[in-house]
């Protein structure tokens, strides 16, 4: 027997995740929303339906799995039959006042090792715990910043032949905050790809986005020219900056292309690609910050590559999909088929730009770690 499952989370203002967790109706334990597959429905699409009917949130589901886990269930008569479960990444992005299992579940968010602990399946847990890891402890490395003011303020003479040393720059303070732009460069296209009467704002934000990100790569190529020493080769520096912030330009050249159209309806592949999107930014900016210690995240930095990639395979898959829908149905209408193959063509582009972004990491680890 198979079912599918939402795992719905939400980035939290000091940048930790936080997943939603509901009670079963008989044995009241916590366990994700899922259920069956639901006929008409794709495997994410159903995840989805569950995650609104028993905990009543919506959001955006990513088509691409993230693992499953195996758990017993009871049958009226006694017995227990295997059920294997698919875990679909579930952005939540709001809840409903009222839903059909309102009265007969709780639900609660829950940080990630606190939900993990919660729930009884260890391949669940196993899951959760790994959705996103919590960041190392400081090595050496990061101290020495530090160290070196604290002598600076003990030893004044140490404090002004400081001054005349070079800087090592801000480039993992800038590559964490461009990855922000992406996260929600990417939540506001997701939301655009929905349709619906807030068009127009979901656009203004891309473009924010976009500008703010522009902003911040100019630092790192203003800090790469002058700053003396740097944490990793400056061609590197430049080649993973430049990968991530055409990511967020075709996210803008997306938006563009909507607007310049007046699109108002997108097509299920297009929101497909684009909950794809919002995963592969996620994992991006989960990847980013452990570039600080490469050594111990060395292992972990190449799962998340590896997401990454696994990510932009599955979008090829539903770009093409999404194609040969488009030309069936256009026949008789070429022009709407120009539009949506322009449209498909600057989602591809995006989740391109995000593998690049993996193998940019990739030759960080090779080369540092």
């Amino acid at each position: 027997m198979r079912q599918v499952a939402a795992l719905p989370y939400r980035p939290e203002a000091d940048g930790n995740i936080r997943v939603m967790l509901i009670t079963s109706r008989e044995t009241q334990r916590w366990v994700l929303p899922k259920g069956n597959l639901i006929k008409g429905l794709r495997a994410h699409e159903a995840a989805a339906q569950e995650a609104y009917e028993e905990a009543g949130v919506e959001g955006i589901a990513c088509p691409t799995l993230i693992g499953s886990y195996t758990y017993a269930k009871r049958r009226k008569t006694g017995l227990a039959r295997t059920v294997a479960v698919d875990v679909f990444p579930f952005a939540v992005t709001g809840q409903a006042d009222e839903w059909p299992e309102q009265d007969e579940r709780t639900t609660a968010w829950f940080t990630l090792p606190n939900a993990a602990a919660a729930v009884d399946e260890p391949e669940l847990k196993a899951i959760i715990a790994g959705f996103r890891d919590p960041l190392p402890a400081p090595g050496l490395t990061d101290r020495v910043p530090a160290m070196r003011e604290e002598i600076g303020r003990k030893i004044p003479v140490l404090r002004w032949f400081q001054s005349l040393m070079p800087k090592q720059g801000r480039f993992f303070e800038l590559f964490e905050a461009h990855s922000q732009t992406l996260v929600a460069g990417a939540d506001a296209l997701a939301r655009l790809m929905q349709g619906g009467a807030d068009l127009h704002a979901h656009i203004r934000e891309i473009v924010m986005q976009e500008d703010r990100a522009d902003d911040i790569a100019r630092d790192v190529l203003q800090d790469v020219r002058r700053t003396f020493v740097t944490p990793f080769d400056r061609s590197a520096i430049t080649g993973l900056i430049g990968v991530m912030d055409d990511a967020i330009d075709q996210m803008n050249q997306t938006a563009k292309a909507v607007a310049l159209f007046e699109v108002q309806e997108f097509a299920p592949h297009m929101r497909d690609m684009s909950g794809i999107i919002v995963e592969a930014a996620r994992v991006t900016a989960e990847a980013i910050p452990l570039l600080r210690s490469l050594a111990p995240n060395a292992g972990r930095l190449h799962t998340l590559t590896e997401r990454l990639i696994e990510l932009e395979g599955h979008a090829d898959e539903i770009h093409d999909a999404g194609l040969k829908t488009l030309f069936r149905t256009c026949r008789e209408h070429p022009m709407d088929f120009v539009v949506g193959q322009e449209i498909y063509g600057h989602l591809e582009k995006i989740v391109d730009r995000f593998e690049d972004v993996a193998n940019e990491i990739q030759g960080l680890v090779i080369d540092h770690a």
